[in-house]
């Protein structure tokens, strides 16, 4: 219950009374007051307002007998609960027109690159460890905690990535924050001011922007089958290089150890040359053996590694990583030492338990068994497609890449899917330098998979037949888009 607000007119023609019951009548028809909702009591209103209280029983007792609001003995006034409105015949029309539409704000089905399966969350285990936390809690718990957080979530932070990643590095290397932004930020204060800094195109805006904040000069590098190109990079005069070596984003991109190593090459031509690697989602691959990180590979302390519990577990969670090398752990020190963790000591004993007890190893493999069979299936009812697409990126991650064979843009993909319905993204809106997009051939679009259920992958595949595949040529064998062009020879 909170105090209410209400300017009355007493020199008005309308009643006192009139105006408070028309005051809360709207207030509850605006969705302002919520059903269930406590109103103040007649006595504490008439004070607030300074009337007497019969002016407020008499309001109150006419939204009563409207329905709007219920006395309960002992209790006090609260909202009801006001039912939809029934549309009486005359609207009939209206919504069977709405019903048989593709509606034109929410698509059926979204195949966002950015969603994941919250239905394998294990829910009964982070409560148990959440209530287990709380339970053995003291003081020392709701203290500030260290900088660059608890050491024992660090310690097993630095255990888990050498296991599962190979990354080498000491509890004392690891910073956590909540979420990459904040590290990036962080990161931006150990670096200075004038930074440099080459970003594969396309890449992820989202850094992208953040970099841009910093008022960096960026300068973007294009990119072939084993990733960034080195040999442009050398032509540059950068003194950052941020890369996705193990997915990259939103190619689907795995770089090669031999491509890896002509970057750490290039890293070490100066003292003050750094790699930052994003391993945004490693944990997912469906082919072969998890590829170890960059960092793994280094042995000159040139690679900055970002990590995230984001997407492995859930975005809500918040807990990012970011292991620094020796020399600018020094800088981080010197200069950064001030600045606290932004996440709960409370989170992080419940993450640091769940790793440590090892429930996030079992969540990982329920995860990539859910993930490979969306990933399985989205690929076995695209081989529709074959005629008029190619797939790539298709190795890892919760995405991969559909580009059409067809002198079709991006735009007329993105356009005809949305209008049956289903919503994908294009490739370019990852580019920074869209004349690096291919000229010639068609455009390219990202289908995400991670936060569908299978159902809505086969309905969003329909979908998608309708959008692209031409309906004389469905029982040909051979789909193309359709684009008023020859199918490719």
């Amino acid at each position: 219950m909170y105090d209410m607000t209400i300017r009355l007119r007493p020199g008005s023609d309308v009643c006192l009374y009139v105006q408070i019951y028309e005051h809360i009548k709207r207030e509850i028809r605006d969705g302002k007051l919520l059903e269930g909702e406590r109103l103040p009591s007649t006595r504490s209103l008439a004070e607030s307002l300074q009337v007497a209280r019969s002016t407020v029983d008499l309001a109150y007792g006419q939204l009563t007998d409207e329905g709007y609001i219920e006395a309960r003995p002992y209790r006090g006034y609260f909202v009801c609960r006001l039912e939809e409105p029934d549309f009486g015949a005359g609207s009939q029309g209206q919504r069977e027109e709405a019903e048989t539409e593709v509606p034109v704000s929410v698509p059926g089905c979204d195949f966002s690159p950015y969603d994941i399966d919250m239905s394998g969350f294990p829910f009964g285990v982070w409560k148990k460890l959440s209530k287990k936390v709380l339970t053995d809690a003291d003081s020392r718990l709701f203290s500030r905690g260290e900088p660059q957080g608890d050491y024992a979530l660090r310690l097993t932070i630095s255990r888990y990535l050498h296991a599962s990643r190979g990354v080498n590095c000491r509890p004392e290397q690891i910073v956590v924050g909540a979420g990459n932004d904040y590290l990036l930020m962080l990161l931006e204060k150990i670096l200075g001011h004038g930074v440099s800094v080459a970003m594969e195109n396309p890449t992820y805006l989202r850094s992208y922007r953040i970099f841009r904040a910093f008022d960096y000069r960026i300068v973007t590098v294009d990119m072939d089958e084993c990733g960034m190109k080195v040999k442009q990079l050398e032509q540059e005069n950068v003194d950052v290089v941020y890369v996705m070596p193990s997915h990259q984003f939103p190619s689907g991109v795995v770089m090669p150890i031999g491509r890896r190593l002509e970057l750490l090459k290039w890293a070490c031509g100066s003292a003050d040359r750094y790699v930052i690697e994003d391993d945004y989602d490693s944990e997912f691959r469906y082919h072969g053996k998890p590829v170890p990180a960059l960092q793994a590979s280094d042995e000159h302390g040139r690679v900055i590694y970002l990590g995230s519990f984001s997407k492995s577990i859930a975005p809500a969670i918040r807990v990012s990583f970011m292991v620094l090398p020796e020399p600018l752990l020094k800088k981080y020190r010197k200069d950064c030492f001030f600045y606290s963790c932004t996440v709960s000591r409370i989170d992080q004993s419940i993450l640091n338990e769940f790793i440590r007890d090892g429930y996030f190893e079992r969540h990982l493999n329920r995860m990539r068994k859910l993930y490979r069979a969306k990933h399985e299936l989205l690929l076995e009812r695209l081989k529709r497609f074959q005629g008029a697409f190619t797939v790539s990126g298709e190795n890892a991650g919760l995405h991969l890449l559909l580009t059409a064979r067809g002198n079709v843009s991006e735009e007329e993909l993105v356009r005809r899917a949305w209008e049956k319905g289903a919503r994908v993204y294009g490739l370019t809106q990852s580019m920074r330098e869209k004349q690096v997009c291919g000229s010639g051939g068609g455009g390219t679009v990202l289908l995400g998979f991670g936060g569908l259920s299978r159902e809505e992958i086969e309905s969003g595949i329909r979908r998608l037949e309708a959008a692209w595949l031409c309906p004389e040529e469905e029982n040909s064998g051979e789909a193309y888009p359709c684009s008023g062009q020859e199918a490719p020879g």
